[in-house]
């Protein structure tokens, strides 16, 4: 089965956005974020669609599945 994976920690450090101030942009908990980076949680549409946006950037850009 295909994995998510994310360069979400790498378009943070670009920025030099914390993980706490990204959660607030998207309304949701720092540890989500957290877990996004992790690989222990698949976002929601909304939710990859709403951090693309805060780095304008695309959501396949950013979330993608590995074999």
């Amino acid at each position: 089965m295909p994995e998510l994976t994310t360069k979400l920690k790498e378009y943070r450090a670009k920025v030099n956005m914390k993980q706490g101030e990204l959660a607030e942009k998207v309304g949701v908990r720092r540890e989500t974020i957290i877990r996004l980076e992790k690989g222990q949680y698949n976002p929601s549409l909304k939710l990859a669609m709403d951090i693309a946006k805060v780095f304008g950037t695309t959501v396949e850009e950013i979330f993608h599945f590995e074999d």
